[in-house]
C-alpha cells in the first residue's frame, strides 16, 4: 500500500469531532492524496465516546490501518483510551489546561497546547479543535493557505466574523506548533491527482441516480439514512421522486408499486427494517416486478448496537421471504464499488424481473473513501430487459395477438408491459397464477399449472448465474495461505496479505461480491489448489462459511471472526493467520484495542 499517515481524533459526542475530520479530509484530497476515514461513535447525541480515524497517503488507502501517527484527544477519556496506540515517531496534540497526558511510549512526542493563551475560550468553546488542526498541519509540513481556504468554506454560512475568528485561532495553533514542536519525519506529499471523497451511502445514492432510479423511498434507520438524505437533497435536480414512509412495510410495497408502474425503484434500510420488508419481497417475486433493496448491516440482533458494524444479516437475506424464488444478492467490496454495484444489480433485476438485494454494512455506509471521479460513470449501461413501453403488433404475444404477462418461456423471462400500454391488459397477481395472471386458486387449484409456473420462474436462476461474473483470485496461485472474505472486508484482507507476504508468508485473497448466485463450482476450482484456507468475516457464527459449506461442501482450514461492533484492522488478521499456521487454533477472535 505504500507509506500512509493516520490521524485519530477522540472525544465525546457534541465536542465537535467530525468538523476537524472534515477539514483534514478536504485538505488531503485537495493535495491529491487518497484517504480512508472511519468514525466509531455511540448512539447518543451528547456524551459517550467517539473516535474518528483518517488515514491518507499517495497510494490507495483501503482501510483504517493499524497505527495512529497523530492523536488529537479532546478530553481526558480520549487521552486515556488511545495514548497507548502511539509508537515511535507519533505525536499527541492536546489541551494542556484540561488534559493530563499520562505515560507515552518511547519516541512519542507530547505536544501540549496552552489553549486559553492562544484563543478566547469564552467566545469559542471548541477553540481547542481549531488550534489542534492548525498545529497538526504545521507539523505535517502543509502550508497554512490550504487550511485558510477550507475554514472559509466550512464556516461561511455563519458569517465573515466567525470565519475570521477561526482562521485567527488556526493561525495561532499553526505558528505555535512551528515554534515549539518537532515536525513529522515524513511531510505529506502533494500529487496532481484529484479525488472525490464519498461515503458508501452517498455512493449508493449516486449509483441509483446513474442507474436511472426515478423513485426512492425509505424509513430513516441508521446506518442507511444517508441514502435518503442524499436522495432528498438532490431529488429535483436528478428527477427522482423521494418519499419518507411511515414504516418499512409501506416502504417496500410503495417501491414495488412504483416499479410495477414502470420506473426503476429503490429503497434502503437496516436489518430490523428489512425484516419487515420480507413479505413484500415475496410479492415482488410472485408479480415478477423488479425492485432493489439496500440493507446496511449493523450489529444485531434486535436494535443491537445501532452505530456499530457487522456482517450478521447474510442468512436473513438468503431466507428473505417464504417459498422459492429467484433473486440476486451482492455485497459491495468498497465505497467505490457501492456506486458501481447499483446499476449492475438493477440491470440484473430488470432483465430477470426479480428482487435485487445489496448487502452493505456500516463500515462502508458511513465510512469515507477517496474515489477517482473517472470511476463514477453516470452513463452506465442500462438494460431494462423485456420491458414493453409501446404497442407493437405481436411482439408480446404468443402469435395469437393475446398478451400474456407470465408467458411460459425457455428462459423463464416473460414480456413485461408498463400498465396502460394499449393491447397489454393483464392482472398483476400476488397469488399463484396462470400465464395471463388469472389466479389458479380462485376456482380450483391446478397442480400442473402451479408446477409449470414455479419452474418458469426458477429457470431464471441459470440466466442470473450466467449474467454476473464469478469471483477471481488475487495474488499468487501458489501462496501459503488463502484468505476468503466477502463484501467490505476486501480492503483490510488485501493489506493483511501484503504484510504477510512481506514477512515471508505468501498470501492471496478470494473476495466474494455476488452471494446469489454464488458460483460455487468456480469457487471450488479456485480453492482446489490452495494450501491453507481461512475465512474472514465480521460475525459470530461464520455465516458465509456456513453458506459456502451448504452450497459446495467446502470446509476451510480455519476461521477469523470479529463481532464486537468494530471493523478488522490489518494486524488482527496477520496475527490470527500466524496463530493458525502455527497450529494453535482453527478459530481466531481478535480483540479490538482502540475502543474499550
Amino acid at each position: 500500500m505504500g507509506k500512509t499517515f493516520a490521524i485519530g481524533i477522540g472525544g465525546a459526542a457534541g465536542q465537535g469531532v467530525a468538523t476537524p475530520g472534515d477539514i483534514f479530509a478536504k485538505i488531503f484530497s485537495r493535495r491529491g492524496l487518497h484517504l480512508n476515514a472511519y468514525n466509531a461513535y455511540q448512539s447518543i447525541i451528547r456524551g459517550g465516546h467517539t473516535f474518528l480515524t483518517i488515514r491518507t497517503g499517495p497510494e490507495k488507502v483501503t482501510n483504517m490501518g493499524d497505527r495512529v501517527d497523530l492523536l488529537i484527544p479532546l478530553n481526558q477519556d480520549a487521552m486515556d483510551r488511545h495514548l497507548g496506540l502511539l509508537t515511535d515517531g507519533a505525536a499527541c496534540l492536546y489541551n494542556s489546561e484540561t488534559i493530563k497526558p499520562g505515560i507515552a511510549a518511547q519516541g512519542v512526542q507530547l505536544c501540549p497546547l496552552p489553549v486559553s493563551k492562544l484563543a478566547d475560550v469564552t467566545r469559542n468553546k471548541v477553540a481547542q479543535n481549531t488550534l489542534a488542526v492548525g498545529a497538526g498541519l504545521s507539523m505535517m509540513g502543509i502550508g497554512f493557505q490550504a487550511l485558510e481556504q477550507v475554514l472559509a468554506e466550512q464556516f461561511k454560512k455563519k458569517g465573515e466574523a466567525v470565519v475570521s475568528e477561526n482562521i485567527g485561532i488556526a493561525r495561532a495553533g499553526y505558528d505555535y506548533a512551528g515554534a515549539n514542536f518537532q515536525p513529522f519525519a515524513w511531510p505529506l506529499p502533494m500529487t496532481a491527482n484529484r479525488y472525490a471523497v464519498l461515503s458508501g451511502n452517498i455512493a449508493m445514492a449516486m449509483g441509483g441516480a446513474a442507474a436511472g432510479v426515478k423513485f426512492y423511498c425509505a424509513y430513516p434507520m441508521s446506518p442507511s439514512t444517508g441514502v435518503l438524505h442524499w436522495m432528498a437533497a438532490h431529488a429535483r435536480k436528478a428527477g427522482i421522486m423521494v418519499r419518507q414512509v411511515e414504516d418499512e412495510i409501506g416502504v417496500v410495497n410503495m417501491a414495488i408499486g412504483a416499479a410495477h408502474a414502470g420506473v426503476r425503484s429503490m429503497c434502503a434500510t437496516s436489518g430490523g427494517g428489512f425484516a419487515l420488508m420480507t413479505e413484500g419481497l415475496g410479492l415482488s417475486a410472485m408479480m415478477e416486478t423488479p425492485v432493489v433493496v439496500i440493507d446496511c448491516q449493523r450489529a444485531g440482533p434486535s436494535t443491537g448496537v445501532p452505530t456499530k458494524t457487522e456482517q450478521g444479516d447474510l442468512w436473513q437475506m438468503l431466507g428473505a421471504g417464504f417459498g422459492d424464488y429467484p433473486r440476486a444478492i451482492a455485497a459491495p467490496l468498497d465505497i467505490g464499488d457501492c456506486f458501481k454495484l447499483i446499476p449492475e444489480i438493477f440491470n440484473v433485476a430488470d432483465r430477470f424481473q426479480c428482487p435485487g438485494i445489496v448487502l452493505c454494512d456500516l463500515l462502508l455506509s458511513e465510512g469515507r473513501l477517496s474515489v477517482d471521479p473517472k470511476d463514477l460513470d453516470f452513463a452506465a449501461p442500462i438494460d431494462r430487459g423485456e420491458l414493453i413501453t409501446d404497442a407493437p403488433e405481436t411482439s408480446a404475444s404468443n402469435g395469437d395477438g393475446v398478451y400474456k404477462r407470465y408467458r411460459i418461456t425457455e428462459s423463464g423471462i416473460s414480456p413485461r408491459a408498463v400498465p396502460g400500454v394499449p393491447g397489454h391488459t393483464h392482472t398483476a397477481a400476488s397469488d399463484e397464477h396462470d400465464e395471463d395472471g388469472v389466479l389458479i386458486s380462485d376456482e380450483f387449484t391446478n397442480p400442473t399449472k402451479r408446477r409449470a409456473m414455479m419452474e418458469k420462474r426458477m429457470r431464471k436462476v441459470v440466466g442470473i448465474e450466467a449474467a454476473v461474473p464469478p469471483p477471481v483470485l488475487w495474488g499468487p496461485r501458489d501462496a501459503d495461505v488463502t484468505l476468503i472474505g466477502w463484501g467490505s472486508t476486501k480492503g483490510v484482507i488485501e493489506e493483511a496479505c501484503e504484510i504477510l507476504t512481506e514477512q515471508g508468508i505468501p498470501a492471496n485473497q478470494l473476495q466474494i461480491r455476488w452471494l446469489v448466485p454464488l458460483h460455487g463450482d468456480a469457487i471450488l476450482d479456485i480453492l482446489k489448489g490452495a494450501r491453507h484456507t481461512i475465512i474472514v468475516e465480521n460475525n459470530f457464527s461464520g455465516q458465509f462459511a456456513r453458506y459456502l459449506r451448504s452450497e459446495t461442501s467446502f470446509v476451510p482450514d480455519g476461521h477469523i471472526r470479529k463481532y464486537d461492533g468494530e471493523p478488522f484492522m490489518p494486524h488482527h488478521i496477520v496475527e490470527a493467520v500466524k496463530e493458525q499456521l502455527g497450529g494453535k487454533s482453527k478459530l481466531s477472535v481478535p480483540a479490538h484495542e482502540i475502543l474499550v
